[in-house]
């Protein structure tokens, strides 16, 4: 998916809100980067004190003035190791803070965002923006404020007493400053592009091992390592290219500020050697300017260091920026309300469907309506729409044209949260949580006593192998339940939806996958799990719709035959035609 880029303005503009609720931290640190850095522009004003009183008159400095002027500088060294641990403990978990606040919010904006943005995002890439992208947000988020208002401490203090001093020497070192930070921009932005493709190319390779990983079977089975390792090393290979990219502007950034320090240098050198021949500055002014010369140049080379840092930081903030401008395509009206106990009679208003990525039509003017209570069966041919349809009742999708309705009010009048909360959903590919078996059917309804995760667990017939289990309930399942059976994780899957005990359920093919063993028993709590609600089966094992109230062909033309089984099986058309088929493969 194409992402958006931001300018450096719009990033910074983003990214202060961040710092309103550590306002007082964040002051604290600068007002600490301040004594710092007045600490450090001290220096050479007592070095220039006691050289021009030694070459005036050596007799007029005493033990008393130096110990004095030594006991100052202890007392502000002093208050600047204070200083210095306030930021270096304070400021981070400052820029902490700041991080754990952007995470959440992109965790809450991921929640939130459509099918369709998952269906074009690879996880990878997702886990790479709200994990790495974000660490890097932690220095930054403590640091650029900090090291530019030191630098700009500096640069303004370190002008105004050197121009005090001598104002032509002064103009023609600070001449260098805009020529310098023209060229560290162009430079910085190059460093920067480098950067983002950087940072995309983690997300490829992230995404790359995934894959790899969580499919590692059907590479072991078809011996296909080597065809992964290929893959992995082109991938890693670009990853290389970039990054030697980033280090060749990282470099020439470097040796350009280099250049500029040795000029500045120079500078100070030839020009105060000649205004000094000529009495225009005093050797203790020279050396006052040679020491602010290098404060400011000691100071040029930490926002040199810091420009990397700098660049990271702004790709991370750019990176959570296109989580969080992502559209939510799926969100409630302003009048939305809750819905509470419904009957379950659903239907289709000339209801027309494309994905709203590539378009693509699914059906069109689709008219259907399901009494509440009603057991209805979808039939057809793949690609006809079949799990499509049962996706727009609770908005994975809103339809393109038309309306659905639940007991005669329009699905987009309800509150998301309040209508899927009344849909149970059993699919195919069962999805389990890493934990226990008791956390998994809990999911059903947060909150849940172990009685009522038990009752459940008998209704959908999964009681019994549970206790079969090492731990019983609290035995570890493993990631995506990889230590149970296809039937078992149905089962899970099953007792889930009894727990949440909705009006409506939806069973998408959820014995197709199974052995007739472990499909029996699972049709059995299917059946009992629909028994009084308004009930949705999508299925391509005709054998377990035929006690159906109701079975709909749905093809791409539409819904093309209704009826019971054995209506359908005097007509003669596609369904008797696909279940002669399914006989006659067994």
């Amino acid at each position: 998916m194409e992402q958006r880029q931001y300018t450096s303005g719009e990033l910074l503009r983003r990214f202060v809100p961040y710092f309103r609720n550590y306002t007082g931290t964040l002051c604290m640190d600068l007002f600490c980067a301040s004594l710092t850095t007045v600490c450090e522009l001290v220096l050479p004003l007592i070095m220039r004190y006691i050289t021009n009183e030694g070459l005036r008159d050596l007799a007029s400095l005493s033990v008393r003035t130096i110990a004095g002027l030594g006991l100052l500088y202890l007392a502000l060294r002093l208050l600047d190791c204070v200083a210095s641990y306030y930021m270096a403990d304070m400021g981070h978990v400052m820029g902490a803070r700041i991080e754990t606040d952007m995470r959440r919010d992109a965790y809450k904006h991921l929640q939130q965002l459509s099918t369709t943005y998952y269906n074009n995002t690879k996880v990878g890439q997702i886990m790479g923006r709200i994990t790495n992208d974000l660490f890097d947000v932690t220095e930054f988020a403590h640091h650029c404020p900090e090291e530019f208002f030191i630098a700009g401490i500096k640069a303004l203090i370190s002008f105004i007493i050197l121009a005090g001093i001598n104002l032509p020497l002064t103009l023609l070192i600070f001449l260098f400053v805009p020529v310098m930070c023209v060229v560290c921009m162009i430079l910085n932005f190059r460093q920067r592009a480098a950067f983002r493709k950087q940072r995309v190319q983690i997300g490829e390779l992230n995404a790359r091992i995934e894959d790899s990983l969580l499919g590692h079977k059907v590479v072991k089975a078809f011996t296909n390592e080597g065809v992964e390792e290929n893959k992995f090393e082109v991938d890693n290979g670009i990853f290389l290219d970039i990054k030697k990219e980033t280090y060749k502007y990282m470099a020439l950034f470097q040796t350009s500020v280099k250049m500029f320090d040795g000029l500045m240098y120079l500078m100070v050198v030839v020009a105060g050697g000649i205004f000094m021949i000529h009495g225009m500055i005093e050797p203790g002014d020279l050396v006052a300017y040679m020491l602010y010369v290098s404060t400011l140049i000691a100071t040029i080379r930490r926002i040199i260091e810091f420009a990397e840092q700098f660049q990271r930081g702004m790709t991370g903030i750019e990176r959570f920026l296109q989580i969080i401008d992502a559209d939510i395509e799926i969100f409630d009206e302003p009048d939305a309300v809750e819905l509470h106990d419904p009957k379950g009679n659903i239907a289709f208003h000339d209801v027309s469907f494309e994905y709203p990525d590539d378009h693509n039509r699914v059906f069109a003017n689709l008219n259907l309506d399901i009494r509440a209570g009603e057991k209805v069966a979808i039939v057809g041919p793949s690609g006809g729409g079949k799990t499509t349809l049962c996706n727009l009742i609770p908005r994975f999708y809103d339809v393109t044209k038309g309306q659905i309705t639940l007991d005669g009010e329009d699905i987009r009048h309800f509150t998301l949260k309040s209508l899927r909360g009344n849909i149970g959903i059993v699919q195919q590919d069962v999805y389990l949580f890493s934990g226990t078996v008791f956390e998994n059917i809990a999911y059903g309804r947060p909150g849940a006593s172990m009685e009522e995760v038990v009752e459940a667990a008998k209704r959908a017939g999964a009681h019994e192998f549970i206790l079969g289990l090492k731990d019983g309930y609290h035995t570890y399942i493993g990631e995506r339940g990889v230590k149970l059976s296809g039937g078992q994780k149905q089962r899970i899957s099953i007792a889930r939806v009894f727990l949440k005990n909705p009006p409506i359920i939806i069973l998408d093919e959820a014995t197709s996958a199974l052995d007739n063993e472990s499909e029996f028993a699972v049709a059995q709590s299917l059946s009992r799990l629909s028994e009084g609600r308004t009930t949705l089966t999508i299925a391509h094992r005709l054998s377990s719709i035929r006690n159906s109230d109701r079975i709909l062909v749905l093809t791409e033309e539409g819904i093309q035959e209704e009826g019971n089984h054995e209506q359908l099986m005097e007509q003669r058309g596609i369904y008797y035609q696909f279940y002669e088929m399914a006989n006659r493969l067994k």
